[in-house]
């Protein structure tokens, strides 16, 4: 395991392609095999979720203060996980080096758009937060992903940080769902130094 002690820049930009790229037909592979309803306009496949939700027979939480950072619970892989064994060795590269809590495939409909908005704890400059990464599984040209009004050019098997916290929507005007798996973790040195490094060398 890599471990970093490098102190970062307190700002970054609003996006930044890490250097991570995931191998496509194995994670559309999964993907697929997990998908057994159809839906309308937006659908979620939890495959790590608050341990309570996964193992019943544990309690539910103590209330928490602040459930910014995902400490208020435990996390565990769901069973839509472990029938993924690819998709498990991508979290598992992650859980290696930080920690993971909420990981989902996010699946949005054709010609369905999900509306501007922010989330207030996904951003690397908030105090106490967690940070959402982005691989996008299925795409088409038709799907656009807008940060800040502009469009953040993602392609499949890539894996981008985005500040969350800034106003953000997505609009699928093509014929296909699109798939994104997003992984949530509370961002340590090792984090914070690839998305520092790469944004430098994306300047």
């Amino acid at each position: 395991m890599e471990t970093a002690t490098t102190t970062t820049s307190n700002t970054f930009s609003d996006r930044i392609k890490l250097p991570f790229n995931f191998e496509v037909p194995k994670m559309f592979k999964e993907a697929k095999a997990l998908q057994l309803d159809n839906f309308e306009y937006y659908d979620v496949i939890p495959l790590r979720s608050p341990a309570h939700l996964v193992d019943t027979s544990l309690p539910f939480p103590a209330p928490a203060e602040d459930y910014a950072d995902g400490s208020w619970t435990d996390w565990l892989d769901t069973n839509a996980l472990k029938k993924s064994p690819y998709l498990t060795s991508v979290i598992d590269f992650f859980k290696e080096n930080t920690t993971v809590n909420l990981v989902r495939l996010l699946r949005l409909a054709p010609h369905s758009t999900v509306k501007e908005h922010t989330d207030p704890t996904l951003g690397l400059e908030i105090e106490k937060s967690v940070i959402r990464l982005t691989i996008p599984i299925l795409n088409n040209e038709s799907v656009t992903f807008y940060l800040n009004n502009t469009p953040v050019l993602m392609k499949p098997g890539e894996c981008w940080y985005m500040r969350l916290t800034d106003p953000h929507k997505v609009i699928n005007n093509g014929d296909e769902e699109r798939i994104n798996l997003t992984i949530d973790m509370i961002p340590n040195d090792w984090i914070r130094r690839i998305i520092n490094e790469s944004g430098q060398n994306s300047i």
